[in-house]
């Protein structure tokens, strides 16, 4: 059994996948338009009717939900554990612009970095680099 994180975006999911791609060192392995579906009629669409990238060890699938039901994710974060306080300040910095930040890069006692945020594309964010551990 595998559990992936689906993520639905209102028409900028290739956007978002490419983005994340440049910029968290992901890897995109699948990317369907509708227009790309077999059996699709002329003139269907460029919404992303699937698309599927691995970041690190997890995979991360994606797809474009019509306007009219897309709402930004609420309650759910990705939670990105990065190696370093600089590759937080980083990854910090590329999501937050055009975003909302929850709570700002700080340090606290279980991270030498950690912030939360909702980038440009409505995905929310934790960014953390881990105290070592004793």
């Amino acid at each position: 059994m595998k559990l992936y994180a689906q993520l639905n975006f209102g028409g900028n999911c290739e956007e978002a996948f490419r983005f994340y791609e440049k910029h968290l060192g992901g890897k995109i392995t699948m990317m369907m338009n509708q227009s790309q579906a077999p059996g699709a009629p002329g003139g269907a669409g460029k919404a992303i009717i699937h698309a599927r990238m691995n970041i690190g060890d997890t995979v991360l699938i994606g797809n474009d939900v019509p306007s009219s039901v897309f709402q930004k994710i609420r309650s759910v974060y990705m939670y990105l554990a990065v190696d370093s306080a600089k590759e937080a300040e980083r990854v910090h910095k590329l999501l937050a612009e055009g975003g909302e930040v929850y709570m700002p890069m700080e340090e606290t006692f279980y991270a030498s970095r950690f912030s939360q945020l909702r980038d440009r594309f409505g995905v929310s964010w934790s960014i953390i680099h881990e105290r070592p551990r004793p």
